[in-house]
């Protein structure tokens, strides 16, 4: 499928499609290779909010900032 099969159908009908997409592969996430770099940052991160360098925020109060800087 393209972007031009993808032109034709509905919003609604591409939502459904990104929807199985997902399910699809959270199915096979515990496949995928996680490179160490990726692993090492997230370390880093816990380690500074553990340490109280760093604060963690919430989602539902983040999302709404986002592209507005």
């Amino acid at each position: 499928m393209n972007l031009i099969q993808l032109s034709h159908y509905s919003l609604r009908e591409k939502f459904q499609i990104m929807q199985s997409i997902w399910e699809e592969m959270r199915e096979h996430a515990e496949l995928a290779q996680v490179p160490q770099s990726h692993k090492d940052l997230l370390d880093e991160r816990r380690r500074s909010v553990d340490s109280g360098e760093s604060t963690l925020l919430e989602w539902d109060k983040v999302k709404h900032t986002i592209g507005k800087r």
